[in-house]
């Protein structure tokens, strides 16, 4: 069985796991949408049209507002009328993720003042968290891989990535692994093309025994920008979803061409509106880990699985342009 996995190409799949989905749904789809870009417009009527679907999903947010040049664009809970927004979302069923403290890299303090900050804000430490790409990031980069899976993505990206991320590096300035594993149950890793999230990593929610400030990873389908959510989401395959009995959590930003000249955009509402009609699970991340973990247990990485989620994220990587 071992040397079956080893042989697998990154093409092929191990079976994913059939859930038995509550309620008799056939199938789960959530979203995890971080805040780069955003404006409180737009997500008012982004998430105003999700709600009426009947969509619960995750909003990741940046609890500080920036304190230095900012990396990124996008609100932050600094901001009165956003957070407010933001907290009637989480009154009315969605979950509020971490995306870091704010939207520039952060210190060790920094981050759990914003760690602070989210949970006077929100009533709760977050569940779950998406690395931003500060310096603060938690085995990101290099990082995320092990072996010759990290001297490939070395090669692939120049070692563009190699050494700038400093979240799990005790004694840097910017570390805080030991609060993240204290504080936050889960963090999204690898990303892949496959609309169906179990296919492509049929061992969430896991454990690594090399990666031991995250208590537990998960990984997300692609669609960081709506021409790529559109793809995924298109006809086929969300029959197929539905005909495998899997999980989808779609990985975004709905500040990326979501909205144009004040309306959402026609393909987004069609495909979701299809989708919401279809008898599936429609709740936020953290909901669909929790029952997971509960009917399976969380898996605890091996060697072999862990080589099959490297090397399956560097092929789609490569050839298909995975974030």
């Amino acid at each position: 069985m071992a040397s079956s996995i080893y042989e697998t190409t990154p093409l092929q799949s191990i079976e994913p796991p059939r859930v038995e989905w509550p309620e008799g749904r056939r199938f789960a789809f959530t979203i995890f949408d971080d805040p780069d870009g955003q404006r409180l417009e737009d997500m008012r009527l982004v998430y105003s049209f999700l709600a009426t679907l009947g969509f619960r999903t995750t909003v990741a947010v940046w609890p500080l507002g920036p304190r230095r040049e900012p990396n990124s664009g996008g609100e932050t809970c600094a901001r009165t009328e956003y957070r407010l927004f933001v907290k009637q979302l989480q009154a009315a069923g969605f979950e509020v993720a971490f995306h870091s403290a704010t939207l520039h890299s952060s210190t060790r303090s920094e981050t759990a003042e914003g760690l602070d900050t989210f949970e006077q804000c929100f009533g709760t430490p977050p569940l779950s968290m998406a690395n931003h790409y500060n310096q603060e990031a938690i085995y990101w980069g290099t990082a995320r891989l092990t072996g010759p899976n990290r001297l490939i993505y070395n090669a692939m990206t120049l070692a563009r990535n190699d050494g700038r991320f400093f979240g799990h590096i005790e004694g840097d300035r910017h570390f805080w692994g030991d609060i993240c594993r204290e504080r936050i149950r889960y963090c999204r890793n690898f990303v892949y093309s496959d609309i169906n999230t179990l296919r492509a990593c049929p061992f969430m929610p896991y454990s690594d025994p090399l990666r031991p400030y995250v208590r537990q990873w998960f990984s997300a389908t692609e669609g960081d920008k709506a021409p790529r959510f559109l793809r995924t989401l298109e006809v086929d395959n969300q029959d197929r979803l539905e005909q495998e009995g899997g999980a989808c959590i779609m990985y975004t930003h709905f500040g990326h061409g979501y909205v144009q000249n004040g309306r959402l955009r026609p393909a987004f509402c069609r495909l979701m509106e299809r989708l919401a009609r279809k008898n599936g699970w429609f709740v936020p991340v953290s909901t669909l880990l929790d029952y997971l973990a509960a009917k399976r247990g969380v898996v605890v990485l091996t060697d072999i699985k862990r080589n099959y989620l490297e090397r399956r994220w560097i092929w789609e990587k490569l050839f298909r342009g995975t974030s």
